[in-house]
C-alpha cells in the first residue's frame, strides 16, 4: 500500500501550554495549517504577548519559533526557575533532618557463634 501524501490544505492539531504562575495552567487546542511553526501556534492561541522572553519548548525540549510543528505537537511556554531545584531539595532535606535507615537495610549483621566446648 502506497503512503498518502498530504493535501496542501491539511490541518495539524496541537497544544499550546502556559503557565503563567505556580500551580496555574493555560492549555489551549488549536487546529493549523500544515507547515505552521511555533511563532504561529502563539499567535493563534493568543499567548504571544504572554511569551515574550520567555522559553519555549515542544513536549519539553527547547526550541526556537520558526520550528516547523508536526501533527499533536505540545508547545509548551516555560517561565524562568525562581530556586534552583537541587538547593530546593537541600534546604528541603535540612529542615526535615536526617533520613531515617530503613528496615532491614542497614541492621547489623550478628550470628552466634557457638563456644567451644572443654
Amino acid at each position: 500500500m502506497a503512503p498518502v501524501e498530504p493535501t496542501p490544505d491539511a490541518l495539524i492539531r496541537i497544544e499550546v501550554v502556559f503557565s503563567p504562575g505556580p500551580r496555574q495552567i493555560e492549555l489551549k487546542a488549536l487546529t493549523l495549517p500544515l507547515g505552521s511553526c511555533v511563532k504561529d501556534a502563539l499567535l493563534g492561541s493568543g499567548l504571544m504577548a504572554q511569551a515574550q522572553g520567555l522559553s519555549v519548548g515542544i513536549w519539553g525540549r527547547k526550541t526556537t519559533l520558526e520550528h516547523v510543528l508536526q501533527d499533536r505537537d505540545r508547545v509548551e511556554v516555560c517561565r524562568g526557575l525562581i530556586v534552583d531545584p537541587k538547593e530546593a531539595r537541600r534546604v528541603r532535606y535540612r529542615a526535615h533532618g536526617e533520613k531515617l535507615p530503613r528496615k532491614g537495610v542497614n541492621r547489623l549483621q550478628t550470628r552466634s557463634v557457638p563456644e567451644p566446648s572443654d
